[in-house]
């Protein structure tokens, strides 16, 4: 697979989205010309990559993590992690 400029931008963007004067959803369809949608599923194919781990392998492992979190979350088995109580 070829590290594309568009899949180094969002390594990038990932990297410092949170310094932008911008909201976030808002910064991605003007930067991607995609929606938030489409940018995560394209995202969360990048973190699969053996290139985006080889493009910034501290980035991408953090990156996975959250997404791990978040999924178990969501399925109700990241209670304890997060700090709330099960029911």
């Amino acid at each position: 697979m070829v590290f594309s400029d568009r899949q180094r931008a969002i390594l990038e963007f990932e990297r410092s989205w949170w310094t932008l004067d911008e909201p976030r959803d808002r910064a991605i369809r003007a930067r991607f010309q995609c929606s938030v949608d489409e940018y995560h599923a394209e995202l969360n194919e990048l973190l699969e990559t053996p290139e985006a781990v080889e493009h910034d392998e501290l980035l991408v492992r953090r990156l996975q993590r959250q997404r791990s979190l978040r999924r178990r979350e969501r399925l109700g088995n990241g209670t304890e992690l997060s700090g709330g109580t099960p029911t």
